[in-house]
């Protein structure tokens, strides 16, 4: 069966999402706004007005692609089964993913995702250097794949 490619959410990152295995960014970054008046960031992308409070208004909010590296602000392990639009076999043994926050480090802006497969609680610590990834969320049975970012180590062989 031909398989699908499709963002989980249209136009918050760039690149197929698929895993970038070659060291390189492989064209995957993740995509915010930024307002023409005051310079603020947005992530997730904002397309209708810019929600910075002390904005003097009047500017454009145009799309930037974010910083490809960050530090590892704080992290966990999830031990549930996640709700929709996570889709999990309720047949299936579970397995912990793990979340990480990443302060991003061009923005300081801090971003929630998951990490790489096969990254796990016990090989993060705070301050430790990651890059963003393309991932596969889930596969449907009709092949779609469900594209994502995810977060890996820097330098770390996995």
């Amino acid at each position: 069966m031909e398989r699908t490619r499709t963002p989980v959410v249209s136009g918050w990152f760039t690149g197929d999402g698929s895993d970038d295995t070659d060291g390189g960014y492989g064209g995957f970054r993740l995509l915010g706004t930024r307002c023409s008046a005051c310079a603020a960031v947005f992530f997730p992308r904002e397309d209708a007005y810019c929600r910075n409070p002390h904005c003097p208004g009047g500017g454009e909010l145009a799309e930037t692609p974010l910083s490809p590296r960050g530090r590892v602000w704080s992290y966990t392990d999830g031990r549930y089964r996640p709700p929709a639009p996570y889709v999990s076999d309720p047949d299936a043994p579970w397995t912990p993913y793990t979340l990480v926050a990443v302060e991003l480090e061009a923005e300081g802006m801090v971003v929630l995702g998951q990490t790489v497969p096969g990254v796990g609680v016990g090989d993060l610590a705070v301050g430790m250097e990651v890059e963003v990834v393309g991932g596969v969320l889930n596969v449907d049975p009709d092949g779609t794949e469900w594209t994502t970012w995810r977060f890996r180590p820097v330098g770390v062989e996995l």
